[in-house]
């Protein structure tokens, strides 16, 4: 065999055998956004360890060609959400993460009430062709035990309606637990984000697959 030919073959075989980290720094840039409230803004965090970031970079540690934006708003209800989500989540997003309905049980909204905004945001993002991971969340403290009830039916029925990916608690990682949480509060301190990251991750891998396959 000549010596050209023997290279070509060589750096055919070396390309075949590439590890699966960089095949995916071949693949296109997916954009998750994340649609939230308290429990995902990490407003009160420093920058670099806020749900969003911490996502990234745990996802990137895994291989994935993939930027996490953070467009969650502390105080959001699921109506509030649902006003700002166009502006939120632009035109070139892949997926979205949504998270709210939290605020909604601190603040005693009625369950159909939140239901109908996150219906609304999950169509538009379902015309628009965007990959949904919808969360739901531990119910709070101040609920009745019919409230509760509703809040838990109300996001696994949306998941099940809309055929999205779900995740049922975004907080259980770290609601039971007061040494992963702000003193006196129900939001996630750094390491109470970092819980929340490690459990969720497979769901967001998941996500990102449907999203690379999703036409659009």
């Amino acid at each position: 065999m000549r010596r050209r030919e023997f290279i070509i073959l060589a750096g055919a075989a070396a390309a075949t055998w590439l590890p699966p980290t960089a095949l995916c720094s071949e693949e296109r840039v997916i954009k998750i956004v994340v649609l939230g409230d308290a429990l995902a803004s990490g407003y009160y965090l420093p920058v670099g360890r806020r749900f969003s970031d911490r996502l990234e970079f745990a996802l990137k540690a895994k291989g994935q060609s993939v930027t996490v934006v953070d467009a969650s708003w502390g105080n959001d209800t699921a109506a509030r959400g649902l006003a700002r989500s166009n502006r939120s989540i632009p035109e070139d997003t892949d997926a979205a993460i949504l998270e709210l309905g939290a605020v909604d049980m601190v603040f005693g909204v009625e369950p159909t009430i939140t239901r109908t905004s996150l219906a609304a945001i999950i169509e538009n993002l379902k015309a628009r062709r965007i990959a949904v991971l919808l969360c739901g969340a531990a119910p709070h403290t101040n609920l009745d035990d019919e409230h509760k009830r509703a809040f838990a039916a109300m996001f696994s029925g949306l998941a099940s309606e809309y055929d999205v990916l779900f995740y049922p608690v975004f907080d259980d990682a770290f609601v039971s637990d007061p040494s992963l949480k702000e003193i006196g509060d129900f939001k996630p301190n750094a390491a109470g984000t970092e819980a929340v990251v490690a459990r969720i991750l497979p769901k967001v891998e998941a996500l990102i697959d449907q999203a690379r396959h999703r036409v659009h």
